[in-house]
């Protein structure tokens, strides 16, 4: 008789498990089922904002795979809303609502559990409301929802974003594009608290060049409505018109089930595994994805980095494990872009706060070079800010904001910073060059000459 693996949530963690696990073990063997509580799986939640503004033409092009190819091509039965309400691990089953038959309860047994369900959206006590226009964008039925009250005949003309990290940046681009006067509110004293202040000021000033009204070290407080629908978002610092809010104020693991359940949760709320990702202390239950705690590999801290690119990792770690073969998930560095129009932000490694707090001594530097050749065709300047221990030099973090190219640039920085290399090693890198790629000294390599430079004359 086959075993069961019952996953519960069908995006990227969880059917990258289910997906390894089928790789490795066929149905005769391993019977796989997964709920998922919205209406799609295996989806893009990062094209969401780029769907909004149109630039993306309709949503199933965010889409990998639909739960049919997975029923048909993959064995693994898929049940889309339905919501899983409980976890019973005494007697290894999952209870689950299902959304289509009325609220119909379903019980599936397990042999071997997955959770992955994600991340839901940070929601302060003032959005809990009944009030039309106010959404969080955390899954594409969230982008949905968003998308028709914009495309609605009388369409909203002013847009108030609260948040100003990623979600928040990108969706003020996307209401722009849209053509709608845009505000950002953000509580810190610059967007994008992802990357260091300074560097946040360069992305202030590029969303202030397109229009968007930035609001910064200033709280959102409420909301009044009129006739059901949102007209007005309430701050410490007065009230702005609005006709549809988007919620930018990042996320939080989702972990009500786990906690229920008696799953164990790290210092940052997401379920602690192991390197395998199994559950600590549960041998049959895996978590992977959002609602995970992972560990940073520079600072050794606990840490919630919710991207898409971990989920998928963790998630295919867990399902060959599952599988019957090893794997383990080495941890994080927190390397991460974004886009605002034309502007390009990086960042990996550690911020000059995170070093600090870390233990580091540390010195930082920033230097603003040219994307290509000075002579060539639409080379743009960029920043970079590189972050090295004080002494070994070791490189600790890196940040890039500029245009045209400049972005990809982090991933030779990541590569630095997870072999621990030595901002002395970097200046010697073999970089690539041509005119339309790159100076002859690439902004990478002048960076890590001014940080050994500073390295150097640490007293």
């Amino acid at each position: 008789m086959p075993q069961r693996m019952v996953v519960i949530g069908a995006d990227a963690a969880g059917m990258s498990a289910a997906s390894q696990a089928r790789r490795l073990r066929g149905p005769e063997d391993l019977e796989i089922v997964a709920f998922e509580r919205g209406r799609f799986t295996s989806y893009s939640a990062c094209g969401i904002p780029y769907w909004i503004s149109g630039l993306v033409a309709d949503h199933q092009e965010l889409i990998v795979r639909d739960p049919e190819t997975f029923r048909r091509d993959h064995h693994i039965d898929v049940r889309i809303r339905h919501g899983v309400t409980r976890i019973d691990l005494d007697n290894r089953e999952v209870v689950a609502t299902s959304f289509n038959d009325g609220g119909r309860e379903v019980r599936e047994s397990f042999d071997t559990l997955v959770y992955a369900t994600g991340a839901v959206p940070a929601h302060p006590p003032w959005a809990d409301t009944a009030t039309l226009g106010v959404f969080g964008v955390q899954t594409l039925d969230d982008g949905a929802a968003l998308r028709d009250w914009l495309d609605q005949d009388d369409p909203p003309r002013r847009a108030v974003v609260v948040g100003g990290g990623y979600i928040g940046v990108e969706m003020a681009e996307a209401l722009i594009r849209r053509g709608l006067a845009v505000t950002l509110v953000e509580r810190s004293q610059q967007p994008m608290s992802t990357v260091d202040p300074d560097m946040g000021a360069l992305v202030r000033a590029a969303l202030v060049g397109l229009g968007i009204d930035v609001r910064t070290g200033t709280s959102v407080t409420g909301v009044h409505e009129r006739d059901g629908r949102v007209s007005e978002v309430l701050t410490d610092d007065g009230a702005l018109p609005a006709d549809v809010v988007v919620l930018g104020l990042g996320v939080r693991p989702n972990t009500a089930l786990a906690e229920q359940a008696g799953l164990p949760l790290g210092v940052t709320g997401g379920v602690r595994t192991d390197l395998q990702m199994r559950v600590v202390g549960k041998p049959d239950v895996w978590a992977a994805g959002d609602c995970v705690e992972t560990f940073h590999r520079i600072s050794g801290q606990p840490v919630h980095v919710p991207l898409g690119t971990h989920a998928n990792k963790q998630g295919r770690v867990a399902g060959i494990n599952i599988g019957g073969s090893y794997a383990t998930f080495p941890g994080v560095i927190g390397t991460a872009v974004t886009k605002v129009c034309d502007l390009e932000v990086a960042r990996t490694g550690l911020l000059e706060r995170e070093a600090t707090q870390a233990g580091y001594a540390c010195v930082a530097v920033s230097v603003e070079s040219n994307s290509r050749a000075g002579y060539f065709p639409d080379a743009a300047p960029m920043t970079i800010k590189l972050i090295a221990e004080q002494h070994t030099g070791q490189l600790l973090g890196a940040q890039i904001v500029g245009k045209s190219e400049a972005a990809k640039r982090i991933d030779v920085l990541s590569v630095a910073v997870w072999n621990r290399m030595s901002v002395a090693e970097m200046t010697a890198l073999d970089l690539g060059y041509a005119p339309p790629y790159s100076p002859v000294w690439d902004p990478v390599l002048v960076a890590a000459r001014r940080a050994n430079d500073a390295v150097a004359n640490t007293p």
